[in-house]
């Protein structure tokens, strides 16, 4: 009989083990991975709890690894900008699923509080601050917009929203771009030092996919713990944190009014 019984605890154990498996959830880094753990690592943990799977945080020292990483499949599930979901729906293939709810993304380029400077004109010569090549709203935008109207300008790539923010309010560059969230997300002493110049218009904001492996048991599970943050005030709590006030499941269509701007930034990766 005891013999049994420790067989029936060890088949028992063995297929809990295969069953838990550990899912990497990747964040773009448009803040530091210090501040984005903060901020997504009690989320992450509610998914782990909710789906009985080990949800864990990733991200990448910048923007460009990053999209190296999505381009290799190295996160289970991603959370990217919105014309990198375009690029990356296509190779690898990630899926949408959800979206932060009643949002639209907007670019914004902000100078010092104290600047003098009150129309995009005012740019003209000068080195502006840009987290990426292809962070979507808070550089693709801006820079084209700035070409359109013959402004000159030089962009100088810094790694992060935070740092852009940091770059402008010390002085060091007179303007850079970022998007509305992360500026209300970043360093309050920062922050107050800033005032946004110019706003893009709106884009529906950025996407959590699928990685095409990732099994369908995983993705309704997953799909299904993220919903259910809307539904508690513990969740709207966990979702403060990272500026939201909701979530609400996407379709891969919701982001053809980014594919309508026809930008060919990272047309390279696809033929990797």
């Amino acid at each position: 009989m005891q013999r049994i019984f420790i067989l029936v605890l060890l088949v028992y154990l063995f297929s809990f083990s295969v069953e838990a498996k550990q899912i990497t959830f990747g964040i773009v880094p448009q803040q530091s991975a210090a501040t984005l753990a903060k901020k997504w690592g009690p989320i992450l943990k509610f998914l782990s709890q909710e789906t009985q799977h080990d949800v864990v945080f990733r991200t990448a020292n910048n923007i460009p690894e990053f999209e190296k990483r999505v381009l290799e499949g190295k996160y289970d599930v991603a959370y990217m900008n919105p014309y990198h979901y375009t690029v990356f729906h296509q190779k690898p293939g990630y899926e949408a699923f959800a979206k932060q709810k009643n949002k639209k993304i907007r670019g914004i380029l902000v100078v010092k509080k104290d600047s003098t400077i009150d129309d995009l004109k005012g740019l003209a010569g000068q080195t502006l601050a840009f987290p990426s090549p292809a962070a979507f709203a808070a550089s693709v935008i801006p820079r084209a917009t700035l070409t359109n109207q013959t402004i000159p300008f030089q962009p100088r790539y810094v790694s992060s929203h935070d740092s852009v923010y940091m770059n402008v309010s010390k002085g060091f560059m007179v303007a850079g771009g970022g998007i509305e969230r992360t500026l209300n997300n970043t360093n309050e002493a920062v922050r107050n030092n800033l005032k946004i110049l110019w706003k893009t218009p709106g884009y529906t904001p950025h996407a959590f996919a699928f990685h095409p492996k990732l099994a369908q048991d995983i993705r309704e599970k997953m799909s299904m713990a993220l919903l259910k943050l809307n539904d508690s005030q513990e969740g709207q709590a966990l979702l403060k944190k990272i500026n939201f006030k909701g979530i609400e499941a996407a379709k891969d269509q919701d982001w053809d009014d980014v594919r309508a701007l026809n930008i060919k930034l990272l047309d390279h990766l696809l033929k990797k």
